[in-house]
């Protein structure tokens, strides 16, 4: 029997919202205050997916200003197909609120955003067999609308609001046989998260609660992956249902530190007395009954393709100016003219190593691993020297200093979760090639890049940055350890 390794998406890719069109799966994850919004997957056996865009990515589709907090912009999306037609409804919290945007192909082009006019994040749609869409919020409230104008045609009403647990959030509706059930997360997206669920005859209630509620969840247990919530359901075509939710996997001495932020995990889901039973999640299970494993990303990404990979993203965005892959053909360049320029990629395994080649010409330039502003290690190049600085809050240090020569050189970042004496979740070992070798510059604790200590929803995002005049970087490689 096949078995599969949860995540199936690692790394920074929370809340996530899956559908299924035919043999084929489509799910979406939350973005907060990245663009582009919104990264969109396939999959055709719901374990091996690949990245097929990003639903937001365009300045008219997503607009966030310089001052957006980290943890704030695109909340939880939830991506569903209907009629023929991809629907994607999600929650711009300090903006525009929640609007819905839709596509023909999930590669898009998705459409310029619709206002919902019902307040609320976690939005939800649904649709009654006489075509009525229903869209339910956090709290939780349900009302009929209009997908074309996002006007609300009847209601919002409050439903079932759980258990009783704080933050009754991520509801979904699903018609299953004459029942419409309700399912949602509570508890908090920490610790104590979990997924109760409720039924009704109609979308407007009234609901009775499962009498196993919750449904999941790992609070208080020792199991390696822990705060297991946010949740949606999906049916193969052989009939099996399944779950996809996210979860953390915390590392070192308590309380433990998550570092990859909420990631997306699959677990088996059986249906016994009118009510679906969902057992822990683990770190393997039996696989579904389809098999259809993608070819791997390459490591390297060099920069000769004509466009950016979908998986590459900037805080907020990514004005036009700020870089290039022609100025200098093979080659990316950033330029810090109109402020810092940053282009990342999620970090996706506890061990990995990323490494960029770069050409800092006269510029301030190099590799991050970030959390956020406030929460970031940096090895950069300026003025004839690399260096690693470290911010963590308030207080911004350097820690290493080696002069190097003009020119190319190579700056590296390998991430270890063996042997750390500090009995953090991790290290995190900088250093530098140039001319006369590899030289390991320092190493640096990993817990003050952690969940625990920066706060809020997101996870490591490793890149490159320039933060005063322009820099060229060849190649970008990140791979497994």
């Amino acid at each position: 029997m096949r078995t599969y390794d949860n995540p199936v998406i690692g790394g920074f890719h929370p809340d996530p919202s899956v559908c299924r069109v035919g043999e084929d799966y489509y799910l979406a994850c939350s973005s907060f205050e990245y663009f582009p919004g919104v990264p969109l997957f396939h999959s055709r056996d719901l374990v091996h997916w690949r990245q097929i865009g990003n639903a937001l990515d365009r300045p008219g589709q997503l607009d966030l200003p310089d001052d957006t907090p980290a943890s704030a912009g695109i909340y939880a999306p939830t991506l569903r197909h209907h009629d023929g037609r991809f629907y994607l409804i999600t929650t711009d919290v300090r903006g525009k609120g929640n609007f819905l945007v839709t596509g023909d192909r999930p590669e898009g082009p998705w459409s310029d955003p619709v206002l919902v006019d019902m307040p609320g994040i976690d939005p939800d749609l649904a649709w009654d067999e006489d075509g009525t869409c229903w869209c339910a919020v956090a709290g939780v409230k349900v009302a009929a609308i209009d997908p074309t104008t996002g006007k609300v045609l009847e209601g919002p009403f409050p439903v079932w609001s759980g258990t009783g647990l704080q933050h009754p959030e991520a509801p979904h509706l699903y018609r299953v046989g004459d029942w419409w059930y309700l399912m949602l997360a509570e508890g908090g997206t920490a610790h104590g998260h979990s997924v109760s669920m409720a039924r009704a005859r109609s979308p407007r209630g009234p609901y009775e609660p499962a009498p196993t509620n919750p449904i999941l969840s790992h609070r208080s247990t020792d199991l390696p992956i822990q705060s297991t919530g946010h949740a949606d359901l999906v049916t193969t075509p052989d009939g099996t249902w399944w779950m996809v939710l996210l979860g953390t996997r915390p590392r070192g001495w308590f309380p433990g530190f998550h570092v990859l932020g909420r990631e997306t995990f699959l677990t088996p889901v059986e249906w016994v007395d009118g009510w679906p039973r969902v057992g822990p999640v683990r770190e393997q299970h039996p696989a579904p009954k389809a098999w259809h494993p993608f070819q791997l990303p390459p490591v390297r990404d060099d920069f000769d393709a004509p466009t950016l990979a979908f998986s590459w993203i900037s805080p907020r965005s990514r004005p036009d100016g700020s870089w290039s892959l022609t100025e200098r053909p093979g080659w990316l360049t950033l330029d810090a003219q109109a402020g810092p320029a940053f282009l990342g990629r999620r970090q996706q395994h506890p061990d990995c190593r990323a490494a960029v080649r770069i050409d800092p010409g006269s510029g301030y330039a190099g590799l991050s691993v970030r959390m956020d502003e406030a929460h970031h290690y940096d090895i950069e190049v300026a003025g004839g020297a690399v260096s690693v600085v470290a911010r963590i809050g308030p207080v911004l240090q350097q820690v290493a200093e080696r002069p190097v020569p003009p020119g190319p050189l190579t700056l590296a970042v390998t991430i270890s979760t063996a042997d750390t004496g500090t009995r953090g979740p991790d290290s995190l070992t900088f250093s530098v090639e140039g001319p006369e070798g590899a030289v390991e510059l320092t190493e640096l604790d990993g817990r003050y890049l952690s969940t625990q200590v920066a706060g809020g929803f997101t996870g490591r995002v490793i890149g490159m940055y320039v933060t005063e005049g322009t820099a060229a970087f060849d190649w970008f490689d990140y791979e497994r350890q």
